[in-house]
């Protein structure tokens, strides 16, 4: 009987050592330390909360790596690319704690720019994407240089950021159409104001009188999506130079922290 017990304990056992341990999240490996390490080093917007405010981030991080998955074409993608693509949904919504992505399942990170072909190879032409919004057979899905989202969070005063821009197109198009009014964030009698303001504001462009990024003199859409990437990357810049953009900004999205 004895040496049964034995043999048995020792089963148990090896199949308890022989078990990986399990991650702190769906998709990730990464401990809650080590995300927080991680978030500190690399995320700007996180590292400027306060505490209680950082233990909600890392859970709406993970809570948005168990919902989406995160795929890389022909490139390694690491946890921090995946800490970085969730940052990316995270921050433009931070102040709404319900908020959930219903049009996004998965994000593909493609090595660099690529075409609306979707073609990335370097004898490939008019490489000049860096993120989009799917559509067609590619619906619910984004898709993202994966060279651009790391630049996004390294360059810290250029007022870009390529994750930030794509998941600010998925919040206007939540109402069926991305032209960069968000029905879900602005109230209706508001929607006349704010497309003056983006008016001026792509006039601003057009007329090289503006720090805005020239793309954002696109369209409406590409102006929401470029002005939101300044208003989360620089909140005090624009509250400087573009106080009624900065005030529209904050009362859709709510006060970014101090810079």
């Amino acid at each position: 009987m004895m040496y049964f017990l034995l043999a048995l304990a020792a089963v148990i056992l090896f199949f308890i050592l022989r078990s990986p341990k399990k991650p702190s999240s769906k998709g990730i490996t990464l401990s809650d330390s080590e995300i927080k390490n991680n978030l500190s080093e690399n995320v700007l917007f996180y590292k400027k909360l306060n505490e209680t405010d950082q233990i909600a981030f890392i859970e709406r991080i993970k809570t948005f790596l168990n919902d989406v998955f995160i795929e890389g074409v022909n490139v390694s993608v690491t946890d921090l690319d995946k800490l970085l693509v969730a940052s990316s949904a995270i921050i433009p919504v931070f102040n709404f704690p319900e908020w959930h992505y219903s049009n996004l399942s998965g994000v593909l990170l493609y090595p660099d720019r690529f075409n609306s072909d979707l073609g990335y190879a370097s004898e490939e032409k008019d490489r000049m994407i860096t993120g989009m919004v799917g559509s067609g057979k590619l619906e619910k899905q984004m898709i993202l240089s994966i060279k651009a989202l790391r630049l996004g969070f390294s360059n810290k005063t250029d007022k870009s950021n390529t994750g930030i821009h794509e998941f600010v197109h998925l919040i206007d198009g939540l109402d069926g159409s991305i032209d960069g009014v968000p029905d879900r964030l602005i109230e209706h009698q508001y929607s006349i104001p704010w497309m003056k303001l983006i008016q001026k504001g792509m006039a601003d462009i057009h007329n090289e009188s503006s720090d805005i990024r020239p793309y954002g003199g696109v369209n409406e859409s590409e102006f929401f999506a470029v002005a939101s990437e300044y208003f989360f990357e620089r909140p005090n810049l624009m509250k400087r130079k573009h106080p009624e953009l900065w005030k529209a900004f904050n009362s859709f999205f709510g006060q970014p922290e101090e810079e």
